[in-house]
């Protein structure tokens, strides 16, 4: 009761021994189901009126068939002793007054994402008894026209007699003419759901009458009524059934496993992850990252020490959250299965009972994602980017010496070579997972593509079924090809010919990391600048070897471009700017810091990197990220000791008589930023007195400065606790070996785009493969291993 925080009862103790803290709150729901009477059973009430809980409901327990019952009550440690609230005779009134207040407090949750709770869609008062003519109206899947003018996007489909009419601007912020309202004010129709937007998962709905997007719990029925299944997304026509028509075979079917009689499965390491709205893709990464016995012995194996040094407020700690949502995860005590009696009652009723199994990850998901632009919003998001950005906050976060994500690290060697002059330069960098691209032109069954187009077309064209979905099957021999193919460099600079030239650059693996992540790059932009998605398989094996992708290094007859840097080209204003005074951190460009945020670097290293390297725009500041983010500190908040003074006083704000002549890190970093190493960045500066322009000009004619250990020590010697040591950096950190892989879990995505749809996960466990989509956990019958996007292999050992 005084730091507000909830624990469950088998963590209740630790956080007793560990803060005094004697007393606390004992919250509790209970669910039971509805005794029925003559009157067919009352509706869901509460135990006192006093007492609401703001808690989730279960989705899966019906309100028809079941209660809930809240119960309050204090406890006092450590001898248990308990209060059943409300209480007023005994309790003081001032706990009476907190106690009220606790209980009637609205959810955390609620507070933090109020676009995501407070602005809900309500169901329509129309739904339930809508009105359908049966006038035999059909509604094909595609080739759609407002019955009223020549409009071909924004319609709407009534739902009472299925006309297509065209919307206005203000339903989606899309052109219209406004003929679906017409229609309404015509003929009283209340409801509307947008044609483009049907999935398996709903669709947007508009009441004319209630002026406001709604929500239909009848919809699938609505639409059924017209052709429409929301599931197999074709229409039917001319009164043919849905069994008389060959259905699709959407990659929604295909991919969830749709139509099979799915095994649930129990227990420890098969607990779902219940969806907070558009949050699969964090759940898909989290159950393939958790299968990986590194990140097990990590976080779940080291729970008890992280538990009992995680600081006064465990929410605000990254390997609490993730130790906490691992234990969920492994420790079977949200996956267990109906008892026997049960199972024979629910026979004997030809009836199921749901289950209350899987986790609720709100509090992992709000402290992952806070700060962040696109995680922290109630949007779908792309799982690629998701998986990067949790390898991000485990590298800042790491526990000792022990870095679980070290096992997806290795060194990718990029070779350039100059056309004209065909010198090479061999340069390595950190990566975590491989971007394979889709050879569309390799493509073996091109004829078969070809005629389905063709029918496609002539089946929008004529307003009947489109045909059974055909897609290109790429070999995955092509897409290997393909990523170890020379690419342009754009806008090459060559160092022997001292002007830019053309070049091509090839990527090959300087190491192989423990698990291989491959994604499949599925998702593109049309010559429209609309996203859209390959829809296309790849014969993924469950055996991969790609060490013919092994770097080779210099070959003998390459000849090495010169090792120097191109001219560097300042603005006359920014470079005005940056030798005549320092920016005040509160003139930070922000519209640079979102360009880079939304990128998925961190905002504090976002402003820093705008900071440093003076407003000179996102480009320049996005150079600079690339050469800090491995430093510790790189997503620490911005602090500086003092701003303002001339560029050459800068030296008095770093410091002292004891930095003997240390440059400004400000002007440091806008040189380190342009590729130049820190060391000859600092001995510049000092030669030339802290000037910006002149240090320039020092190392374009030291060419022959190298590194010097002395200089190193010195700066070691001498520097504070603002200056990063300049000691030798131990190098990255990769788990090499050879090249052969096996296949244990891949991600799949159904969708247009990763704006949109849905992610599953399939894992391989004790020889079988598992599906996990959300909360639901199911042994798999048919993994479709030829539609994932990412891929995750664990090496074979030699």
């Amino acid at each position: 009761m005084n730091t507000f925080l909830a624990f469950g009862r088998e963590h209740v103790e630790r956080h007793f021994r560990k803060t005094g803290q004697s007393v606390y709150m004992h919250l509790k729901r209970h669910v039971r189901e509805k005794v029925r009477g003559a009157s067919g059973g009352a509706l869901p009430k509460r135990r006192n009126s006093k007492i609401f809980l703001d808690l989730d409901t279960d989705d899966d327990l019906n309100s028809d068939d079941y209660e809930y019952e809240d119960e309050a009550k204090l406890v006092i440690f450590p001898d248990h002793y308990e209060i059943a609230l409300p209480n007023i005779e005994e309790l003081p009134a001032l706990v009476t007054i907190a106690c009220d207040a606790v209980l009637s407090s609205k959810s955390p949750y609620r507070k933090q994402d109020p676009d995501t709770w407070e602005n809900e869609l309500p169901v329509s008062k129309y739904a339930n008894n809508l009105t359908q003519l049966d006038n035999g109206v059909r509604i094909p899947p595609s080739g759609w026209k407002c019955a009223r003018c020549d409009l071909r996007e924004n319609l709407w489909l009534n739902l009472t007699d299925g006309s297509v009419l065209c919307g206005k601007w203000f339903f989606d912020s899309s052109g219209g003419n406004g003929h679906a309202l017409e229609h309404y004010r015509d003929m009283g129709y209340p409801l509307a759901v947008k044609l483009g937007t049907i999935t398996p998962d709903g669709a947007d709905v508009y009441s004319f009458q209630e002026e406001e997007a709604v929500l239909d719990p009848h919809l699938a029925k609505h639409l059924a009524h017209f052709g429409i299944d929301m599931l197999h997304m074709h229409g039917t026509e001319n009164g043919l059934q849905d069994n008389e028509i060959k259905p699709r075979v959407s990659e929604w079917e295909v991919i969830q496993e749709s139509g099979m009689k799915l095994k649930p499965m129990y227990g420890p390491g098969y607990t779902g992850l219940k969806n907070l709205g558009n949050s699969c893709y964090l759940s898909s990464v989290m159950q393939a990252v958790f299968s990986i016995p590194e990140f097990q012995r990590a976080y779940v194996g080291n729970l008890p020490r992280i538990f009992d040094y995680s600081p006064l407020d465990p929410t605000q700690d990254f390997n609490t959250q993730m130790t906490k949502l691992g234990h969920g995860l492994l420790s079977g005590q949200y996956s267990k299965p109906p008892v026997k009696s049960e199972l024979i009652e629910q026979v004997m009723k030809e009836e199921h009972k749901p289950q209350h199994n899987g986790i609720s990850p709100r509090m992992f998901k709000a402290f992952v994602s806070k700060s962040h632009p696109e995680f922290s919003s109630n949007r779908q998001q792309d799982a690629q980017e998701f998986f990067l950005h949790l390898v991000n906050l485990v590298e800042r976060n790491r526990i000792g010496s022990e870095n679980p994500s070290d096992v997806f690290r290795f060194l990718v060697e990029e070779r350039i070579q100059c056309c004209q002059t065909r010198k090479v330069r061999y340069t390595e960098r950190v990566d975590y997972l491989m971007q394979l691209p889709v050879a569309m032109e390799a493509a073996t069954n091109k004829d078969e593509l070809i005629a389905y187009e063709l029918t496609r077309r002539e089946a929008e064209v004529n307003r009947r079924p489109l045909p059974e979905l055909v897609r290109a099957k790429i070999p995955l021999s092509a897409c290997l090809q393909a990523f170890s193919e020379p690419e342009n460099v754009d806008d090459f600079w060559s160092s022997a010919l001292q002007a830019k030239s053309a070049g091509v650059k090839t990527s090959r693996f300087a190491s192989f990391p423990e698990y291989l992540v491959v994604q499949i790059k599925k998702f593109t932009f049309g010559l429209d600048w609309v996203p859209k998605k390959f829809d296309v398989s790849i014969d993924m094996p469950d055996l991969l070897d790609i060490n013919h992708l092994r770097a080779r290094g210099l070959q003998p007859g390459e000849e090495e471009l010169p090792d120097i840097s191109p001219p560097i080209v300042i603005p006359d204003d920014s470079k005005d700017r940056l030798m005549n005074q320092l920016i005040d951190p509160s003139d930070i460009d922000e519209s640079s810091v979102m360009q880079l945020a939304e990128m998925g670097f961190p905002l504090e290293a976002c402003r820093k990197a705008v900071y440093f390297t003076g407003n000179m725009g996102a480009e320049v500041a996005f150079n600079w990220i690339i050469v800090h983010m491995e430093e510790p500190d790189f997503a620490e908040p911005l602090t500086m000791p003092g701003y303002g003074g001339a560029a050459s006083a800068g030296a008095s704000v770093f410091g002292a008589a004891g930095l003997d002549n240390q440059p400004p890190e400000e002007i440091v970093a806008i040189i380190t930023s342009m590729g130049f190493q820190r060391n000859q960045a600092i001995q510049a500066l000092r030669a030339t007195n802290h000037s910006l322009e002149r240090a320039l000009d020092w190392i374009f004619s030291h060419p022959e400065f190298e590194e010097d250990g002395d200089f190193v020590i010195e700066m070691e010697n001498n520097g504070n606790a603002n200056i990063i040591s300049e000691a030798k950096p131990e190098g990255p950190r990769v788990k090499d070996g050879p090249g052969t892989y096996e296949l244990f879990a891949f991600i799949s995505h159904m969708g247009t785009s990763t704006m949109s749809g849905h992610y599953i996960c399939h894992i391989k466990k004790e020889g079988r493969w598992v599906i996990y989509n959300d909360h639901k956990v199911c042994a798999s019958e048919r993994p479709p291993k030829d539609l994932g996007y990412m891929y995750f292999y664990r090496r074979i050992p030699s």
